[in-house]
């Protein structure tokens, strides 16, 4: 009997018709105005993090109740709003469809970060970086008493630590590696005048004087993939949104009244009001 009572139940079941689920899902309605579950999927897609990690059961109930509270509370209203925040509206509904263009137009593909690479570092030639020390004092005559202590046989590094003002002084002076474009013009031309362990003459620039040791160099080649995806992201995001921006400004008829309106104006709330 058992058996049978469940047989029948399994039948039942499979004979019902399947509750839709999809995103025109009726969650409840307000005044004939529906709430689905497109709505709310929505809602939950642009809070913040913090709330999207919270379990479903609380998001769908919190969500739905405050969605029913929300279309009470607008429907109390009727078309009673403010001028004001008519306006408001408007102008927020055209800055995120606006953002939406931008997003559609920025969205790339693996594929399309790999050929940005290619693009940006496939036919970079190798470039030099330097390991360089420096001194660095406040005149040249000091300068040039430190290249001639050096010249007799002075230690670079003790030097550093006695009389440079910098703040890589007290490492002796060691500045690490560095590229072109990292120092400022006359540090790099000296840098790149130089032979491993050579010692320039007196260098200024704004910081004051400097006398510089090359202790290394060597070619570097372009950086991997994965150490400049960011900025390849942000570098092909950027052309896409100026070249999205462009060509809609092109496509659109676009007329500027010549107003004279008064730049002030547009603190004037009271010419908003109802």
């Amino acid at each position: 009997m058992k058996q049978f009572v469940a047989s029948a139940a399994l039948v039942a079941s499979l004979a019902a018709p399947a509750v839709a689920q999809d995103a025109d899902t009726v969650l409840a309605t307000v005044n004939d105005k529906e709430i689905t579950l497109g709505q709310l999927i929505a809602i939950l897609d642009s809070l913040p993090q913090q709330f999207k990690d919270l379990p479903d059961e609380q998001l769908f109930s919190g969500l739905l109740s405050q969605s029913i509270r929300q279309e009470a509370l607008a429907a109390s209203l009727g078309d009673n709003l403010d001028r004001a925040l008519r306006l408001q509206i408007e102008a927020q509904e055209t800055a995120m469809i606006a953002n939406f263009a931008i997003t559609k137009a920025t969205d790339m593909t693996e594929e399309d970060l790999r050929a940005e690479y290619e693009k940006t570092y496939g036919n970079a030639a190798p470039q030099p970086e330097f390991n360089a020390s420096h001194i660095l004092v406040a005149t040249e005559a000091e300068a040039a008493s430190l290249v001639a202590q050096l010249a007799e046989g002075e230690d670079f590094a003790e030097l550093a630590r006695t009389f440079s003002t910098g703040p890589s002084g007290p490492n002796g002076g060691n500045l690490g590696w560095f590229g072109m474009g990292q120092m400022v013009p006359p540090f790099e031309a000296a840098a790149l005048a130089l032979e491993v362990g050579e010692v320039s003459p007196p260098v200024e620039t704004q910081f004051g004087w400097h006398v510089l040791i090359l202790n290394d160099k060597r070619e570097v080649g372009p950086p991997a993939f994965e150490a400049v995806r960011r900025n390849l992201e942000e570098q092909l995001a950027e052309g896409r949104a100026q070249s999205a921006v462009d060509a809609a400004m092109a496509a659109a008829t676009i007329v500027n009244s010549d107003s004279g309106v008064d730049p002030s104006l547009i603190r004037n709330l009271d010419l908003i009001a109802d």
